[in-house]
């Protein structure tokens, strides 16, 4: 099967699955107030178990999925316990039975985000190494436009209906991505299966957790913004929930050419020298969003913000699968799991600034983007094993 035919398929996996995740995400908290009627406490425990059981599943299956050839089973048993999840959600309304819904089948419909890019990932290494990154990059872009309609599309149908016809349409994609996956994409090998004679070690490289930290420290601070934006213009900056918006639509924009641009430049240029600008970006961002006086101010910034955003969120996925490039599936777990622990992580650090003035929301910002810059300046990843190869036959063709 040519390299088009088979990541044809694949978009249209990631593009149904970042549409039913786009269109539920957004109204979770929604949802559990209006439709559940939980409390406070009661919605704070469900979110924090919904990221904490996704970590832990997707980690889970991260460990496994390389070593046996049944990624494209994961994706569609993954799709289905989507579907199941979403479409029992639909109906239920029991705080208890969506809590275990969401640590079981949800949590394991969260693996479908990991396990796609590390399919994507080996067919992209089989067919054409020096792009893959690139490939990587771009199929990242497609969850960035689910998102730019999802939300607007779970709004509708909102308005059409209730939760029902919301959570309906998420099991109804979610269903779709199953019957894509089945139909149109040929499972793939083991790629961390020994060769004969080979011992292939399972630890990951002691340089892996230092860079996981700082790009958790970047996640933190772009979840914290994102929260923060609305009362910090309505509170500090005297704008309106409709300039929240403005702004946040300007950055999510401007983010999909970047990302793509990006993807292009990383087939010229190092990943870690294109996301160390990012970072650089990012601490510029940071700054200005504390000085910031004025709406406009901070709607000029995003230009910094959707670069940084676009390099971490677009190339990390790469850089961290080029530091395992033997386990793709831990890889891009691990890559993934940034988000969900800076989802934790921002949650106390909002409540410090709906205490003390939301500018401290990116005071502390500014402290998590610097920090996480000087870890992945300080830690350089090692080599990876295609470019550790293909320098040492240069050598040995040419010793002088």
């Amino acid at each position: 099967m040519s390299l088009s035919r088979r990541l044809l398929p694949l978009g249209l996996v990631f593009l149904t699955v970042g549409i039913a995740t786009a269109v539920v995400g957004p109204f979770l908290g929604l949802f559990l107030s209006t439709a559940v009627r939980a409390s406070p406490i009661e919605v704070t425990f469900f979110l924090v178990t919904a990221s904490l059981s996704g970590v832990a599943m997707s980690w889970a299956i991260g460990r496994i999925s390389d070593r046996r050839p049944m990624r494209r089973t994961i994706l569609i048993v993954a799709a289905l316990a989507g579907c199941a999840g979403s479409g029992l959600t639909a109906v239920v309304r029991d705080f208890w039975v969506l809590l275990a819904l969401t640590a079981t089948a949800t949590a394991i419909a969260g693996a479908l985000f990991p396990q796609s890019f590390a399919y994507a990932r080996q067919v992209l290494q089989q067919e054409d190494p020096s792009r893959a990154a690139m490939g990587i990059s771009t199929l990242r872009t497609v969850f960035s436009i689910a998102w730019v309609g999802g939300p607007s599309l779970a709004a509708f149908l909102l308005e059409a209906g209730d939760f029902r016809y919301v959570y309906g349409a998420a099991a109804v994609l979610y269903l779709l991505a199953a019957l894509l996956a089945a139909r149109w994409l040929p499972e793939v090998e083991a790629p961390a299966a020994p060769r004969e004679g080979e011992t292939v070690s399972a630890r990951a490289p002691w340089q892996v957790y230092p860079i996981l930290v700082g790009f958790v420290l970047l996640q933190t601070s772009m979840v914290l913004g994102v929260q923060a934006m609305p009362l910090y213009l309505s509170t500090e900056l005297n704008g309106s929930v409709g300039d929240a918006g403005l702004i946040l639509g300007i950055c999510a924009a401007l983010e999909i050419p970047l990302m793509l641009g990006f993807g292009k430049l990383s087939t010229r240029m190092p990943l870690r020298r294109i996301i160390l600008f990012g970072g650089v970006c990012g601490v510029a961002y940071q700054a200005l969003a504390v000085a910031a006086t004025s709406v406009w101010m901070l709607a000029a910034a995003q230009i910094l913000n959707a670069i940084m955003i676009a390099a971490a969120s677009g190339l990390g996925i790469s850089y961290f699968q080029d530091m395992m490039p033997r386990f793709p599936g831990r890889a891009s777990t691990m890559f993934s799991n940034t988000f969900p622990l800076g989802q934790i992580l921002s949650a106390p650090l909002f409540g410090l600034a709906q205490e003390y003035g939301f500018r401290l929301a990116y005071t502390l910002n500014l402290g998590l983007s610097v920090l996480g810059l000087i870890l992945l300046l300080a830690v350089r990843a090692p080599r990876p094993e295609n470019e550790t190869a293909r320098v040492t036959a240069e050598n040995a063709a040419d010793p002088g």
